[in-house]
């Protein structure tokens, strides 16, 4: 039985052929594109459960296809898993900045891939199942957040938030009052030992306080450590 539908976006044939052959051997379903055109007009006829999007694609590049789907309504829940060659902080920041779940720096090993791979759709399903009960509502001050619809509200308004964002607000908000170092945020929000520098969980504190807009000044950040929610 499939795993899922996994649409590997890379113009290199040799990363296709190793991502395919160790996705398939984890029973999921493999398309491969070579071009951001081509899987964009493929999305919209069948939705995957997960893309694979190298940054540096010939045409459109990878970051405006990630933006293309996370403005869309009807795909900005499909998770996104960068592959970058570059390794540049700015390239990564602004993926995320854009919505994308996660990101693989080149080369990467097979087993890697499949963990982050399997931990982004668990992070999928934990949160399309978690119910649609009061256990899973925080309110605080005028801030609304509901988990298992990924719904946030400030003073009745909804707030569209992109996954990491919507994860980064829950975390601190469940736990008003306490300090969190930026690793430890990221260690919460994706895993232990995930490669992201100090520089992104910055850009998405300061995109967080932008859509949240007067609600925003409840997130402090406190010099020299990290963040934490007012009581």
């Amino acid at each position: 039985m499939s795993k899922g539908i996994v649409y590997v976006v890379d113009d290199e044939e040799d990363i296709l052929d190793l991502v395919e052959y160790n996705l398939e051997k984890e029973r999921f379903l493999v398309e491969r594109f070579t071009a951001g055109e081509d899987v964009l007009h493929k999305i919209k006829q069948k939705k995957p459960d997960l893309v694979l999007l190298d940054l540096m694609l010939p045409g459109i590049d990878g970051l405006e296809v990630c933006k293309t789907l996370k403005k869309d309504s009807e795909f900005q829940s499909v998770p996104i898993i960068m592959l970058t060659a570059k390794g540049e902080e700015s390239d990564i920041v602004t993926g995320l900045e854009l919505g994308a779940d996660d990101y693989i720096p080149k080369p990467f090993s097979p087993k890697v891939l499949i963990a982050r791979v399997k931990a982004v759709l668990r992070r999928k399903d934990a949160g399309e199942g978690s119910g649609s009960g009061d256990a899973d509502i925080v309110k605080i001050h005028d801030i609304e957040i509901h988990q298992g619809r990924h719904e946030v509200k400030v003073d009745g308004m909804l707030v569209d938030l992109t996954y990491t964002e919507f994860s980064l607000l829950y975390f601190l908000a469940k736990r008003p009052g306490w300090v969190f170092t930026r690793y430890q945020i990221v260690d919460a929000l994706r895993g232990e030992d995930y490669p992201v520098t100090e520089r992104a969980v910055d850009v998405q504190i300061v995109g967080l306080r932008k859509k949240l807009g007067k609600a925003g000044k409840y997130i402090d950040t406190v010099r020299g450590v990290g963040y934490r929610f007012r009581e």
